[in-house]
């Protein structure tokens, strides 16, 4: 697949996730795959929505920065897509995109018919394709009643391109939940050995568990994603990223480097792929691409030299 690396590019691009293909064509374009009425973009396709879920077992890694910026990604590349907080009782996701005022109803609120689903969801500020479900700050996981559960997933995949289900930590019910009626996934991890481990085993649950499995159908297509990576650090004091490869055994989606600026994105809700002049948003816009099948070299893999002491270096290495 050829394209841009903005993605601005007048043919459109055949895009394969499990057995359905996209048509994506720029927003410049006369015929696009949405039909727009002012800032509102709809889907148009008859096809059900894709279900991706974020994971990885252990708390820490990173999956709520992933879930908001890659829900922000795939929305700006023209997806109409629905993010969902699945962390009952401790939510942050609003946070992230900064939408933690305008929160009225929730996910519980939808399963226990207090409201609407249209009621609970709120689109986001910069983004006219982004829209939030909001997980519940005042009830417990046990109020994910799966009945309720799936009648919104499957309620969502009308209307919705992409549902991207932010799991929280751990195998308990939200994490089953999120994991359960989901697509694809992209698995998050730490370059620690522990974190590898809780995602090998997440990665076990998916496999046997999800509702692909229970109903013997194609397996989730799973992603890895290794976040917070220092390339000057591997091999001393995290590990190097042939061997989270090799122990995982996924396809690599892709690198996010560890930055300071995914603390000051949370603190003033922006997703940190916003922020284009970072090099951590440009590594989650690459993600989102590879994601959708385009061809993203994998940065952020090797230390880069900066500077004429840098480019000095570098020459050397070629030599």
């Amino acid at each position: 697949v050829s394209t841009q690396s903005t993605g601005v590019s007048r043919k459109s691009v055949q895009l394969l996730l499990g057995r359905r293909v996209f048509s994506l064509k720029t927003r410049h374009s006369q015929t696009s795959f949405f039909s727009t009425t002012g800032t509102s973009q709809t889907k148009k396709t008859k096809e059900p929505g894709h279900v991706l879920c974020i994971t990885s077992g252990k708390g820490g890694v990173g999956k709520t920065t992933t879930a908001a910026s890659f829900s922000y990604g795939l929305a700006s590349k023209g997806y109409k897509t629905c993010v969902i907080d699945f962390d009952i009782g401790l939510r942050n996701l609003d946070l992230h995109l900064g939408l933690e005022r305008r929160v009225i109803f929730d996910f519980i609120s939808v399963i226990r018919d207090e409201c609407t689903l249209k009621q609970a969801l709120i689109r986001d500020k910069n983004n006219p394709n982004l829209y939030l479900l909001a997980a519940s700050q005042t009830r417990d996981k046990t109020a994910l009643r799966e009945e309720g559960v799936n009648r919104i997933i499957e309620e969502l995949k009308h209307d919705f391109d992409f549902i991207v289900n932010d799991s929280p930590a751990g195998i308990e019910t939200g994490a089953f939940q999120a994991m359960y009626y989901s697509d694809s996934a992209v698995m998050c991890t730490n370059p620690e050995i522990s974190s590898l481990r809780d995602s090998d085993k997440m990665l076990g649950i998916i496999a046997s568990k999800s509702k692909r499995a229970v109903e013997n159908r194609d397996p989730v297509r799973t992603h890895l994603l290794v976040t917070r990576y220092n390339p000057a650090r591997a091999g001393s004091d995290i590990l190097p990223l042939d061997e989270i490869t090799g122990f995982l055994g996924i396809p690599l989606l892709g690198v996010i480097p560890e930055s300071e600026a995914v603390i000051r994105c949370t603190n003033v809700g922006k997703p940190v792929i916003s922020q284009t002049e970072e090099d951590v948003s440009v590594a989650y816009d690459d993600a989102v691409s590879r994601f959708l099948g385009e061809d993203r070299p994998m940065r952020f893999t090797t230390v880069t030299h900066k500077g004429l002491f840098g480019k000095l270096m570098q020459f050397v290495k070629t030599k």
